[in-house]
């Protein structure tokens, strides 16, 4: 095997899509279970991409950092960086839809229609499922109900080779309990662990398949 470190791409945190200047739309994510995916990473290999959207957590040294605010942006990141990659674990939180105009100033409460028209943002898992050659691609799957069976449904639609399910409430948690499905159609049920101890069953997977 080559003495070349695998090279990782990671993706954490949240998105956000902007009404105005000031609003915008975006989720619960921290970010803390991306980050500890891209610190787990760099414990094998000084190859580590993590682009991130906005978060109160400070990058793991060591890691080529991009920051991110829009699912746009993100897009356009990961987009550029994937046909380099061996390794792409997809850990973020993307919007999945944005306000179809943004003001170009402040909405005043008294001007509002009351209704807010939105638009699908680019399905960057999607596009990174067709554009996959070698590279291992690792989703996540984020639900509040039937989670293994909405997680399998989205591992396919993708084309990933492996999923982690985990249940919404594990945004702003320090721990997290995971699913892993495969593309052969077997789960691995962890039990709650620190999200480091997550994170680094996530990369040993990953690596076995890109071995």
């Amino acid at each position: 095997m080559s003495s070349t470190p695998l090279r990782f791409l990671i993706t954490a945190g949240p998105t956000r899509e902007f009404l105005d200047p000031i609003r915008y739309i975006s989720n619960r994510s921290s970010g803390k279970m991306g980050y500890a995916i891209a610190e787990a990473a760099l414990a094998v290999s000084s190859n580590v991409t993590l682009v991130s959207g906005p978060t109160s957590l400070t990058a793991p040294p060591g890691v080529e950092f991009v920051s991110v605010t829009t699912t746009q942006e993100m897009a356009e990141a990961v987009w550029s960086r994937f046909g380099s990659a061996d390794i792409c674990v997809m850990a973020a939180a993307v919007c999945d839809f944005r306000p179809k105009t943004a003001a170009g100033s402040k909405i005043k409460k008294g001007s509002f229609s009351g209704v807010l028209e939105l638009e699908p943002t680019p399905d960057i898992l999607a596009e990174l499922g067709r554009r996959k050659k070698s590279q291992v691609l690792v989703g996540f799957a984020a639900e509040t109900d039937d989670l293994e069976k909405h997680a399998r449904e989205k591992l396919i639609r993708k084309g990933l080779d492996f999923i982690v399910a985990n249940d919404a409430s594990a945004f702003d948690a320090e721990t997290n309990r995971v699913a892993i499905l495969t593309a052969d159609g077997k789960v691995e049920r962890l039990r709650e662990l620190p999200k480091i101890e997550v994170a680094k069953v996530i990369i040993e997977r990953a690596m076995d398949l890109a071995r």
